[in-house]
């Protein structure tokens, strides 16, 4: 079910709005995963800069910091002033900060770019997503909210390829990328339209009571999107080490195994809404947090690179369940007025997980060992989905949420 649109607007059915919805998804995977192969190449660039090792990994991390502040600002003014005005005003500046490293000679100027691209990145993601919720009810939300985590992960695959490419040319082409952004502005402009919302002050002056914020249920929500962002990024932070340790392979294979994982993220992702018509939000929650452990467990096991091939889809395939199906619970659970706020948390919480992921594993990487982290971080996993599992009709009246979480 979706909802109507303005007469003067097209449905949201519509391939153009939905095409624009899932492209500007894409830009949100490209914050980092466009540049990343450009890294060697800019170090030797600014070799003469004091740390300049330091500075240049910085340049890959910074936007994500940044997404983390950014993005609770962006659900105030989301919900505030507007989807469509974020959602706009966002993809210029995403276009603008982005592009920049291709002209600046600075690496404090470009990690200043890098900044206000992270905070570009927060807008796209909350206001996005807020409108693909705003436009879409019950299974078309949730199928839709699947295909859109397919893109963010097919996207990632595709710009990180193409990135790679133009790399070798010059380091400074794949900044060129973020341009994309610009595309998107007529069709933002002129195709999606601002969904019509209850006024909230409007509502309390007639008596109307309005529905809190479902807390325990966030929390319970934003804690497992920020534990799985943590243990998902130790697949492309510390991976290539861990192949070329126990595997001995090269840049090329482990960038093979990596899109694996994204690859089977993506394929499941685009089942989220079948998936989802047969299970409840917790269940799923379980399935996802247990296919990762397993996942997990067997990086922990193998040593040859093929088996590691093998084990990394289920790790994949429960990332491709868990994305979808917290952003439409927080979707379904919170009131329109609100949605956008909710939904930011959301966002804050998975990058300060990509964000934190290096540093919560640096300790046990130096005193187990990749090995034994893999394996411990799966024990973990697998168990936290069992208990969930179990328990699930516990949880599901510890946070008091409306009949949603049940089904």
């Amino acid at each position: 079910m979706t909802r109507t649109a303005p007469s003067s607007q097209p449905s949201p059915d519509s391939f153009v709005i939905k095409a624009t919805l899932l492209l500007a998804s894409t830009l949100t995977v490209m914050s980092g995963a466009t540049i990343a192969p450009s890294l060697p190449a800019m170090q030797e660039h600014f070799s003469a800069v004091a740390n300049s090792e330091f500075w240049v990994r910085l340049v890959l991390t910074i936007p994500a910091l940044f997404i983390v502040i950014g993005s609770p600002i962006a659900g105030q003014i989301v919900d505030k002033i507007g989807r469509k005005p974020l959602l706009l005003g966002a993809a210029v500046l995403y276009g603008l900060a982005g592009g920049s490293g291709f002209v600046l000679d600075s690496i404090v100027a470009i990690l200043a770019g890098r900044a206000l691209l992270g905070l570009a990145v927060a807008g796209v993601m909350v206001s996005a997503t807020t409108l693909i919720a705003d436009y879409y009810r019950g299974d078309a939300r949730a199928n839709f909210m699947g295909l859109q985590a397919a893109f963010m992960g097919f996207g990632g695959v595709l710009f990180l390829s193409v990135g790679g490419f133009i790399a070798d040319l010059n380091w400074r082409l794949p900044f060129l990328i973020y341009l994309f952004s610009w595309l998107l502005l007529p069709t933002i402009l002129l195709v999606l339209y601002e969904p019509s919302r209850p006024v909230t002050d409007a509502s309390v002056a007639v008596g109307i009571p309005q529905q809190p914020l479902p807390i325990k249920l966030l929390i319970l929500i934003y804690g497992s999107v920020l534990l799985q962002q943590i243990a998902f990024y130790l697949i492309p932070v510390q991976l290539p080490f861990h192949l070329r340790q126990v595997a001995g392979v090269g840049a090329s294979q482990t960038g093979i195994a990596i899109a694996c994982a994204t690859l089977f993220s993506a394929l499941t992702s685009m089942r989220y809404g079948k998936v989802k018509r047969q299970l409840s939000f917790i269940s799923i929650l379980a399935i996802a947090f247990g296919l990762m452990g397993l996942g997990y467990i067997g990086l922990g096991l193998v040593s040859n690179y093929w088996l590691v091939l093998l084990i990394l889809v289920p790790a994949g395939m429960g990332l491709g369940l868990m994305m979808p199906n917290l952003n439409v619970w927080v979707s379904n659970e919170v009131s329109d007025t609100m949605r956008g706020r909710a939904l930011g948390g959301l966002t804050t919480f998975m990058f300060l997980g990509q964000f934190l992921s290096p540093i919560a594993s640096q300790p046990f990487r130096q005193n187990l060992g990749m090995t034994t982290t893999y394996g411990l971080t799966g024990v973990l996993l697998l168990t936290l989905g069992i208990l969930i599992g179990i328990f699930r009709k516990q949880i599901c009246y510890l946070v008091k949420s409306t009949v949603g979480t049940e089904r």
